[in-house]
C-alpha cells in the first residue's frame, strides 16, 4: 500500500497550517492554489482579484497571539504587522517546511466528489477549459471565506446615482478623494476605510449601522488589548465579559460616547471591532456616525429618524458569504455556515472530508487553523480515532447549543472562543490516540475499512 494522498485546497494560512501539519505525518500532500502565490488574502492574491486586502490592512490581532507557535513572527516587528509583513511570513512559512514545492498555483477547483474508495478533485487553470481530474484518499477545504461579497439583500428602497462599491473592492483612498463617502457596516473593514477615506474626502464620512459593536483599542494599558483577553481566559466567559466591559468603559467609554449605536450584544458575544483611529478620527469629527440606511434617493441617501445627506459614494462593508462551490449540497447541506462539523473540522459523513478554517474566532485564526491542521493530520496519519457516529453528533449538538446561548443566531455552527478552542483540540488528539490504542475504528463512520486512508492504522485497529 502507499503512502496517504491528501489534497490540500487552498494555500492561504488554513491550507499552509494544513499541509505543514500533514507533511509532519508523512502523508503524500499536494495543494492546490488557484492564486500565484502562497498567502491567500493576504498576498492580495487570486483569480479575479478575489483578495479583500488593500493597502492600510494590518492584523487586528497582536503578533504574539496571531502567530503559528512553529514559526513564530520577528521579535523586531511592531505589535501589530502590516498585510505586507503577514503575506511574506506566510511565504517564508511555506519555504521553511517544504510546502511551496507541493503547491500547485493556477489551480482552480471545480469539484470535489466521491468516488468509490477515493475522492475525486477536479481542477484546472484559473478561468479556463483544460480541467484534470485526479484521485485522493482524502480532501482538506481550506479555501477560505472572505472571498464572495455580501451585499445587502433585500436591497435599500430606491437608486442611488453615485458609486456604490463592496469592501471587499477597497484598495486605497484613491477613489474618496473630493467625494462625499457614506460607509454602511460596524465591522473592522468598515472603520479602516472611514478612517482611510477621511483623510481625502469632500467633507466628513459618514458611518452608517444599524447595530452597534464594541470598539476595543489595540493598546490597553500599554499592552496589546487581546493579551489582556488571553489573561482572563481562565475564567468562564461570563465573568471574562463583565471584567472585560469594565475595563474598557472605564478606559474608553462606551461606544454610545462617541455617537455610535449601542452594541447589540456583550463583549465577547459578537466579535468587536479593533481599532484605535476610528475613535480618533470621530472625535475629531472627520468621520460622524449615522444611523441606518432607510431608503436611496438618487445623489442623497435618506437615514433612519429623517437624516438625509448628500452622498457621491457608498461603500457597502456588509461582510462575505460562506461558499464552498466545488462541493454540492450532498456535502454541505446548502449552507456551509451551518454545517455540522465534529470539532469544526470533520465531516460527519466521512472524515476523509475535513476543513481548517471554516470557523469564526473570537480572537486571532493563525492559531486555530494551526491547532486544526494537527488534529487532521493526527487522524488520517492513524493515530488519532473518532468518537463514535453517535458520539460525534451528540459533541456537535452540545457545541451548537452552546454558542447559541452566547452567540444568538448569527453563525453559532461557525464560532468558537479563541482561548478554550485552542487549548481543547491538543487534548482532543490525546484523546483520540488512546481510542486508537483500545482498538478504536479509524475508518469514516458507516463505511468500509478498504476505504480508510492508513491502511496500516486500520490493520492495528
Amino acid at each position: 500500500m502507499g503512502t496517504t494522498r491528501v489534497a490540500v485546497i487552498g494555500a492561504g494560512a488554513a491550507g499552509l497550517a494544513a499541509a505543514k501539519a500533514l507533511l509532519d505525518e508523512g502523508l503524500d500532500v499536494t495543494v492546490l492554489e488557484r492564486g500565484t502565490r502562497p498567502g491567500g488574502l493576504w498576498a492580495g492574491d487570486g483569480a479575479g482579484g478575489e483578495s479583500p486586502a488593500y493597502g492600510s490592512l494590518h492584523l487586528n490581532t497582536s503578533k504574539g497571539r496571531t502567530q503559528f507557535a512553529d514559526f513564530p513572527m520577528p521579535e523586531r516587528w511592531p505589535d501589530f504587522p502590516s498585510a505586507a509583513l503577514v503575506a511574506g511570513y506566510l511565504a517564508e512559512y511555506a519555504e521553511a517546511f517544504g510546502i511551496s514545492e507541493r503547491v500547485r498555483y493556477g489551480r482552480e477547483v471545480t469539484a470535489v466528489r466521491r468516488a468509490g474508495a477515493s475522492w475525486e478533485v477536479v481542477s484546472g487553470p484559473a478561468g479556463e477549459d483544460a480541467e484534470r481530474t485526479e484521485a485522493y484518499d482524502a480532501v482538506v477545504v481550506a479555501n477560505g471565506h472572505n472571498r464572495d461579497p455580501k451585499w445587502p439583500s433585500p436591497a435599500y428602497p430606491g437608486s442611488f446615482d453615485g458609486l456604490q462599491m463592496h469592501a471587499h473592492d477597497h484598495s486605497g483612498p484613491e477613489v474618496f478623494a473630493g467625494r462625499r463617502v457614506l460607509v454602511v457596516g460596524m465591522g473592522n473593514s468598515a472603520m479602516d476605510i472611514a478612517v482611510d477615506a477621511s483623510y481625502v474626502s469632500r467633507g466628513p464620512v459618514l458611518l452608517s449601522a444599524r447595530r452597534g459593536t464594541h470598539i476595543v483599542p489595540k493598546y490597553l494599558f500599554g499592552r496589546p488589548a487581546d493579551a489582556t483577553g488571553g489573561a482572563l481566559a481562565v475564567l468562564p466567559w461570563r465573568l471574562r465579559q463583565t471584567v472585560a466591559q469594565t475595563v474598557l468603559r472605564l478606559a474608553v467609554g462606551t461606544p454610545e460616547r462617541y455617537g455610535l449605536p449601542r452594541p447589540a450584544g456583550g463583549l465577547f458575544q459578537n466579535h468587536p471591532t479593533i481599532s484605535d483611529t476610528i475613535l480618533h478620527r470621530l472625535t475629531h469629527g472627520e468621520v460622524v456616525a449615522r444611523p441606518g440606511v432607510e431608503r436611496l434617493d438618487g445623489g442623497r441617501v435618506v437615514f433612519a429618524g429623517g437624516t438625509v445627506e448628500d452622498v457621491d459614494v457608498i461603500v457597502w462593508a456588509t461582510g462575505y458569504r460562506v461558499t464552498v462551490p466545488f462541493l454540492d449540497s450532498r456535502w454541505t447541506g446548502g449552507d456551509p455556515e451551518a454545517m455540522p462539523l465534529y470539532q469544526r473540522v470533520f465531516h460527519l459523513d466521512d472524515p476523509t472530508l475535513s476543513f481548517v478554517g471554516l470557523m469564526q474566532s473570537t480572537g486571532a485564526a493563525l492559531p486555530v487553523m494551526e491547532a486544526q491542521g494537527r488534529l487532521v493530520a493526527a487522524h488520517l496519519g492513524g493515530r488519532y480515532a473518532l468518537p463514535s457516529a453517535a458520539e460525534q453528533r451528540a459533541s456537535v449538538a452540545r457545541a451548537h447549543a452552546a454558542a447559541v446561548r452566547r452567540w444568538g443566531d448569527k453563525r453559532p455552527m461557525m464560532r468558537v472562543d479563541f482561548d478554550r478552542y485552542v487549548a481543547a483540540l491538543p487534548r482532543e488528539i490525546r484523546a483520540g490516540v488512546r481510542r486508537a490504542a483500545r482498538g478504536a475504528a479509524v475508518h469514516a463512520p458507516g463505511r468500509s475499512p478498504r476505504a480508510t486512508p492508513n491502511p496500516k492504522a486500520q490493520a492495528s485497529a
